[in-house]
């Protein structure tokens, strides 16, 4: 028996076809979700159930990010799996800045997958978001480990691939290479995301100005500061502030 024909065989004699997404359950800081091309929830793991502050999955079904999340970032997160659905193009690996169960900012690191349905048109999307830092810590090589200290200390710095590699101490080819593995990124842009980080802790806990905010974390004005915060948080730094402002 080939392969697809045992696939095929095995999952038809399963109880629930859906069973295997409650392993999901069991994963510990993966939050798992389906939604269908309208944007609706159709299923979430309980991680994604209990971080939405809902108690059991019967809440989520139907309901969209509006529900959720504050229209800027709903809206945000609705032209993603729109561009999904629209081109068949999954989202891999790639990094967001968002507040945890502490209320602290960190990186979650999300895919995206189209969801295909009999007929080949694609009918929703299923994710899963977990938090950057856990991805990292599986990943512990010194090249890794020495860039992206190195571009810790020195995020007020114009730097290049280049410059990040001399200091690691490979060459600039390499860089790229063990930071996609490892990351899931290049150096460039998790030297934006840094900054932007270190830049969204100052929009929380300071009053510093936005253009000082800009210049202290090595974006060239405001409005350079503005367009990278925007495109990587779905806001802009203003809203930033306004949102998460201390209570």
């Amino acid at each position: 028996m080939n392969r697809p024909r045992l696939q095929t065989d095995f999952f038809s004699r399963m109880s629930d076809p859906q069973a295997m997404r409650t392993m999901f359950d069991h994963l510990p800081g993966v939050f798992f979700f389906v939604k269908d091309a309208q944007g609706r929830m159709i299923t979430a793991n309980a991680a994604k159930l209990e971080r939405l502050r809902l108690k059991s999955e019967r809440e989520i079904v139907g309901k969209t990010d509006d529900d959720f999340f504050p229209p800027d970032v709903a809206v945000a997160f609705r032209k993603d799996d729109q561009e999904i659905i629209r081109t068949g193009r999954p989202v891999v690996n790639r990094l967001e800045l968002w507040l945890d169960e502490q209320r602290v900012l960190n990186w979650f690191m999300t895919t995206k997958l189209p969801i295909q349905g009999k007929g080949g048109k694609i009918i929703g999307i299923m994710g899963l978001s977990r938090r950057y830092d856990e991805q990292a810590t599986r990943h512990t090589a010194r090249e890794v480990t020495a860039a992206v200290a190195y571009l810790q200390a020195h995020l007020h710095e114009s730097l290049s691939a280049a410059d990040v590699a001399v200091a690691v101490g490979v060459s600039e080819r390499q860089l790229h290479r063990k930071l996609r593995e490892a990351l899931g990124t290049t150096p460039h842009e998790l030297m934006v995301r840094m900054r932007i980080q270190a830049a969204a802790e100052a929009l929380t806990n300071t009053g510093d100005s936005l253009a000082d905010i800009a210049l202290n974390h090595g974006f060239c004005d405001q409005s350079a500061f503005t367009q990278q915060f925007r495109k990587r948080t779905g806001m802009t730094p203003r809203q930033f502030r306004q949102r998460h402002a201390p209570v």
